[in-house]
Formats: C-alpha cells, structure tokens, sequence
C-alpha cells in the first residue's frame, strides 16, 4: 500500500492516476525538468576523456579528429570521441564551463532528449567539417558541441523573447579568437555554430502555429533525422567533391 494525505492507496490504483496526469511541457514540447542530468553527465564525460588523457598520452592520437583516418581509415568512432579530449587544463575548463552555463538554461528549455541531440549533432558538424575542410589536421575539444548551444541558445532565446546581446557579444568574441589565435580548429567551431542555428531553429520554431507536444514532439524527430542524414550524405560523399578542389587528393 502507498501512504497517502488520507489513508493508503493500493500501488496499481496509484501508477494508474499517474497515467491519466498530463506532464507539464515546455513551450518547445519538452518535458520539464528538475534537473540537468545530461548536462551533468557531459561533464563527467569530459572529466574522465581529461583524466584518461594524463594516464595514457595516446589517446588524443588514437581518438581525436582526423578526416583521412575516419574516411580512408574507417575510423569513424573518432567524429563523437574527439569531443571528449582537450588539449590542456585551460581548454578543458573553458569548454566545461561554458558546457555548464550552456547546457542548464538549453537543457531546461529542451528536456532531456532535445538537448543530448543539439549536443550530439553539433560535435558531429564539426568533425563533418574538419574531415571536408581540413582532413590533415588532428583535433580534439569539445568546441564545435559548446559553439552549437551557443547557437541553439541564441535562437532559442530570442524564441522566449530573452535579451541576447550578452550572448551575441560572446559568440562574436568567440569567434574573433577562433581564426586569431592559432592551433585552433575553426572548422570545428563553425560547423558547431551551423549546427547550432540550425537545429535550435528547429526546436525553438517548427511547427509554426499551435501544435501539441505530440506533434511538436514528431515534427522535431523527423526533421532531426534529417539534419542526420544530410551529415551522413557529406560525410560519406563529401570528400569525393570537396578534397580534389582543395588539391588534398
């Protein structure tokens, strides 16, 4: 039996008042959260790629971003793993930090599912563009995930109609040391960022009008799935067309 304010319930009676209880939404058809368990999970993530990393020095070698080993190599595991290695401690704190900020407003907006997607497709646009642009080049961050929820969080800011300036000046910022300082991957950065804008785009505007969580939830589903295709589409013919014209074949 299940202690109630009166009496006791029988615990079938109880799971199946449950059912019947509509589950408060957010205004982009996710479920409210109490906490940013995904957000938290990343970090831990991050945290043990960096400790990993101070045992066996290999590993950004092995599992970083390099596009002629996923594409020639079939190392395709490298696209996702490379986000979960840094460079150095000031790398690793950068990205955790803003992964932190970031990800508890955008994690609280999306719910859970919505946002490990944002995360997930905005690491894997940025490794799609540095294996397209700079297949040569090793990298490792999680920056073009951090510069998706800097996207994602524009767009879906303006969406609830939050200033955005502080975060505009960000990004500006952001991207000024992208291509100033060197030894930092800017096709990571900006294929992030497209992720970013894109796929916030999608959670934060479709469908237009009035729609319930249902179809939000569907409409969303399908047009993330077709973000993933068209990642895929590059990632497996892209390079036939990009690197001839770039003279890397």
């Amino acid at each position: 039996m299940v202690e109630a304010s009166v009496g006791f319930h029988c615990p079938d009676c109880v799971a199946e008042g449950n059912r019947t209880v509509r589950q408060a939404r957010t205004v982009f058809g996710g479920k409210v959260i109490d906490k940013p368990y995904v957000t938290w999970t990343l970090l831990g993530l991050v945290a043990v790629g960096f400790v990993l990393q101070q045992v066996m020095p290999q590993i950004a070698a092995a599992f970083g971003m390099h596009g002629f080993a996923v594409h020639l190599g079939g190392e395709w595991y490298r696209l996702i793993t490379s986000a979960f290695l840094h460079g150095g401690i000031f790398h690793l704190l950068f990205n955790g930090y803003a992964l932190f900020l970031l990800g508890n407003a955008l994690e609280r907006w999306l719910g859970h599912g919505r946002f490990l997607t944002l995360w997930v497709l905005g690491a894997l646009s940025g490794s799609a563009l540095s294996l397209l642009a700079a297949p040569g080049q090793l990298s490792i961050g999680a920056s073009g995930a951090i510069f998706a929820l800097f996207g994602a969080v524009f767009v879906t800011g303006r969406r609830l109609g939050l200033d955005m300036r502080m975060i505009l000046v960000l990004l500006v910022v952001n991207l000024g040391i992208t291509f100033l300082v060197p030894n930092i991957s800017w096709t990571a950065h900006i294929g992030g960022l497209v992720a970013g804008f894109a796929v916030g785009a999608i959670f934060a505007l479709l469908p237009r009008g009035k729609a319930d969580h249902r179809r939000r939830s569907l409409v969303h589903t399908l047009m993330a799935a077709a973000y993933t295709v068209l990642l895929a589409v590059l990632l497996i013919g892209g390079p036939a067309l990009v690197w001839p014209a770039l003279g890397l074949v």
